[in-house]
């Protein structure tokens, strides 16, 4: 939680200002059962009528400075909180997106964005409440208290031992309710991840007709989530009875003691009547207190959570001992790798080696589950190795700063993704300055002509995800897109498997003819699109159970012969 202080460091005027009006407001509001008391002791019980209305004058006075104090602290609370919600978000999502995958993939989705858009939010409210009541209320409360001692010290005493219970009790109260509302936020976490995996299987869940099972899951979840939220609002519920029945207890024992004291002459009725305000707005105060302890609470709660993803460390370091030149340094080499995921207990890759020259086109094939994704993550560092080195140019790929790395490279990812916008935008993620000349060549390329033609040119709209698109027109752009870089190094993560066989035979080939000659890295389920690399990799179970030329695979490599008798007959092998 304390880290967080740093996002208000901007606003340390408004922090000032703002419980300083609202103590303003107070000291005003302090003042108006004294004018009351005078106005009783004095106007009603002489009949001074021009006296009377001069005190209501002051009583109206007081309201309306009161008022202006009360906007302005308004003002300045609702603009730290709303200030420090942007700059904690901004930093939120900067942190987030600085990463690594293994914390990305560790953390999960629907935590994430709870952390971003829920937990803020209830910070925010935190925040704001805090700067308006937090000092305000107890100000009232000890200025009330030290108002009754003005009047009667015996009668003020029991607005102390009434301010000890209520202390006790509302901080006993805290202490037990924050611990109950962070495992709340947590339970709200796993309520969001299904309803979002629901919302984005929707079609696989009807296919399979699963509504009912689904249905019941969330119900459970969403039961969980109701019983710790009933449990802490139970708890949090106790403190407005209880602080009532202190309050009026105490209340009441100030009336009989005050009219006791006025039958012997020791207080006036307009002193009880001021000692009953004051014990009035202790009651008010305390009220709005408990409101807000409640909200803090829950704030403390859920900033102790984004504080909590702050605290998590991007794994990966980023050195920057060598500069990047793909175009003389191309050799890439996997040295003895090994790659085992957080948490996987197993190796994903085990002894991975294999070297690649500049400008080669490089195939991976493998059954499912073999590990040729977790290879071609390595080469952008999407994930560090566990053993062994990735070596480009000579020099191990963790002494290249990550940024130049990946500006270098193109990869296109086995799921295509598109952002809402336009084609346009979608390639500018290729390249920020691209020009409409580079964006046609890269599409012309990536076989997506056609489909930029029947969408309306460049400028045509994509929806959220590309739901507007088909599986291959997704995977071309996508493929558009990693192309407008010109990266040295291009992967293909099985990016062609939505494209029809003549369609992927033409993209490979225009691949093949560009004018600065990449390295590619194609993986692929078809050993049609791997048929004529210069090296192919054959993974099993993560391990390298081969590696050469197609005519030299199929000759000894057991694994290979298989995948690709699957899919050709065997008289095909003659060509």
């Amino acid at each position: 939680m304390k880290r967080l202080y740093i996002y208000l460091r901007d606003y340390k005027k408004e922090c000032v200002l703002a419980p300083l009006f609202k103590m303003l407001e107070a000291s005003f509001e302090l003042i108006v059962p004294l004018v009351m008391a005078a106005i009783i002791d004095t106007g009603i019980e002489h009949g001074d009528k021009s006296y009377i209305v001069n005190m209501c004058l002051i009583l109206v006075g007081l309201g309306i400075i009161g008022l202006v104090c009360s906007v302005i602290a308004q003002f300045y609370s609702a603009k730290a909180a709303v200030g420090f919600a942007t700059k904690l978000r901004h930093a939120l999502f900067a942190h987030l997106m600085n990463l690594s995958f293994n914390e990305i993939d560790t953390l999960g989705t629907s935590t994430m964005i709870t952390r971003m858009t829920s937990d803020v939010n209830q910070t925010q409210t935190g925040v704001n409440m805090v700067l308006r009541l937090f000092l305000r209320s107890p100000f009232v409360v000890f200025g009330a208290m030290i108002m009754a001692f003005t009047i009667d010290t015996k009668s003020a005493w029991i607005f102390l031992i009434a301010i000890i219970l209520l202390s006790i009790v509302v901080f006993g109260i805290m202490a037990i309710s924050i611990p109950m509302l962070k495992r709340v936020q947590k339970n709200l976490d796993s309520v969001l991840q299904i309803t979002r995996e629901n919302l984005l299987g929707t079609r696989v869940i009807r296919a399979f007709r699963r509504e009912e099972k689904e249905r019941r899951e969330f119900y459970q979840r969403n039961g969980e989530l109701t019983r710790k939220q009933k449990r802490a609002g139970f708890l949090s519920a106790l403190m407005n009875p209880v602080t009532y029945v202190i309050i009026n207890i105490a209340t009441a024992y100030l009336i009989w003691v005050g009219a006791v004291q006025v039958d012997y002459g020791a207080l006036t009725r307009g002193q009880v009547i001021a000692l009953y305000s004051y014990m009035s707005q202790i009651l008010i105060e305390l009220i709005k207190l408990a409101n807000l302890i409640i909200t803090v609470n829950k704030s403390v709660a859920c900033a102790n959570r984004v504080a909590d993803v702050f605290d998590i460390t991007n794994s990966m370091e980023n050195v920057n001992n060598g500069i990047l030149n793909l175009e003389k340094e191309g050799s890439i080499e996997f040295r003895n790798v090994s790659l085992e995921y957080q948490g996987a207990g197993e190796e994903s890759l085990s002894d991975i080696d294999f070297t690649v020259k500049k400008g080669q086109t490089i195939g991976i094939i493998g059954g499912t589950g073999s590990g040729k994704s977790s290879l071609v993550n390595l080469l952008p560092r999407f994930y560090d190795v566990t053993k062994g080195e990735v070596l480009l140019g000579g020099k191990n790929i963790k002494d290249y700063p990550i940024k130049e790395l990946r500006d270098n490279i193109g990869i296109v990812m086995q799921k295509a993704v598109m952002f809402q916008g336009t084609i346009e935008s979608n390639l500018y993620f290729g390249k920020n300055e691209a020009g409409i000349e580079e964006m046609e060549e890269a599409i012309e390329i990536a076989q997506a002509t056609d489909v930029v033609n029947a969408k309306g040119g460049l400028e045509a709209s994509i929806e959220q995800g590309g739901r507007n698109l088909s599986g291959g027109q997704k995977q071309r752009l996508s493929i558009a897109r990693a192309l407008v870089k010109k990266p040295e190094i291009l992967i293909l993560d099985d990016s062609a498997s939505a494209l029809d066989y003549a369609t992927d035979a033409r993209l490979r080939s225009a691949i093949k003819s560009l004018s600065y000659q990449p390295t590619v890295f194609i993986v692929s389920q078809r050993a049609s699109s791997i048929l004529y690399a210069d090296l192919i990799l054959v993974l099993e179970d993560g391990r390298l159970v081969g590696k050469g030329t197609h005519s030299e695979l199929i000759d000894n490599c057991e694994v290979y012969q298989e995948i690709y008798y699957s899919q050709f007959p065997k008289e095909v092998k003659a060509l």
